[in-house]
């Protein structure tokens, strides 16, 4: 399957997980616009033009489809642009034969990469020198006000802690194989681990010291392979791009019609069991292990609920949207004015 409809990248280029994002569409070879939004809320284009209060970034629209969280985007990237039409997969085979770990590689990214080091390595941001503004959203988000010299406590466990998930890349990779998963051609599952683990590296000093002393040469080389194929697809005009305004974003999807979303379903026994029936004007949530006390709330019709999502019809004022979030680490629950 693949898709003529216009795919629009929310970002902000500092981010970890746009960048990830980024190297998805690169991997795939996936033509897209990019709009720069704020790192912090108010985001116009978001929730004044679509309806959409989810503050973490990116967001991915594929026409009026919108896929929140890099989990989703992937599984969304994977399903909408398939090989046979030019769009490498996200998930290759393995060397020796037979398809490729999917489920595993999908878990191990959300629950070790996105939640577990992305949580350590943030205490290694330069906190001090941030903007203020930056700190205020942020100490929303946590529940928590943000203490520089807190954090600057924490610096000797965590990067005790770092070493020794480390440790763990590096046994993986200590056969020889060059790609995370011993696959034929990089995968999710590279591009899900690299992300984090190049940060660490290369844009996190304090943290650096990791992978000095010849501790890590297997993760060396393997991020210098990665780095190596992501600057040849570059460099070979892959997943090219246009910046846009986040008004020209909603120019293009503002007029497709109903027949462009994708086509989704209702699993009536899972409404049942949540106590959600199609229909429900509900909110979704981050929750559990990687959620933050002051995420926002999305609010919107309940349209789609299967296994993998819940898909909310949200009304901006400029167009309606169907919203996509993942059913692993967010909540939907019936809304107020419900």
């Amino acid at each position: 399957m693949t898709t003529t409809l216009p795919v629009v990248l929310y970002e902000f280029p500092v981010s970890p997980f746009c960048i990830k994002t980024e190297n998805m569409l690169l991997l795939k070879n996936i033509p897209h616009k990019r709009v720069i939004v704020n790192p912090e809320p108010p985001r116009p284009e978001l929730i004044d033009d679509l309806g959409i209060a989810y503050r973490r970034i990116p967001l991915l629209a594929i026409g009026r489809d919108i896929y929140c969280d890099s989990s989703l985007i992937a599984e969304a990237l994977e399903r909408r642009f398939s090989a046979e039409y030019g769009h490498p997969t996200l998930f290759p085979s393995k060397t020796g034969g037979g398809k490729g770990d999917t489920g595993l590689i999908k878990a191990l990214a959300r629950s070790h990469v996105d939640i577990t080091l992305f949580a350590l390595a943030i205490v290694f941001l330069p906190w001090a020198s941030l903007p203020q503004s930056f700190l205020d959203d942020r100490a929303k988000l946590m529940g928590a006000p943000i203490v520089p010299a807190e954090w600057e406590k924490r610096e000797p466990e965590t990067l005790s802690t770092l070493r020794a998930h480390l440790a763990q890349i590096e046994e993986q990779l200590a056969d020889g194989r060059d790609w995370l998963y011993d696959t034929t051609e990089p995968g999710f599952g590279d591009i899900a681990t690299h992300f984090i683990v190049n940060w660490i590296h290369v844009g996190l000093p304090l943290a650096s010291s990791l992978f000095a002393d010849g501790e890590v040469p297997c993760i060396l080389s393997w991020l210098g392979r990665m780095n190596s194929f992501l600057e040849e697809r570059k460099a070979n005009g892959a997943g090219a791009f246009d910046m846009i305004s986040g008004g020209e974003a909603t120019a293009l999807v503002r007029d497709l019609s109903d027949d462009t979303l994708e086509p989704i379903t209702f699993d009536t026994k899972e409404g049942e069991r949540l106590g959600l029936p199609k229909g429900t004007v509900a909110a979704v949530i981050s929750e559990g292990a990687g959620a933050y006390p002051g995420d926002n709330e999305t609010v919107g019709q309940l349209v789609g609920l299967s296994r993998t999502e819940f898909v909310l019809l949200t009304t901006g004022g400029a167009t309606t949207t169907h919203c996509h979030f993942p059913r692993l680490g967010f909540r939907a629950y019936k809304h107020q004015t419900a």
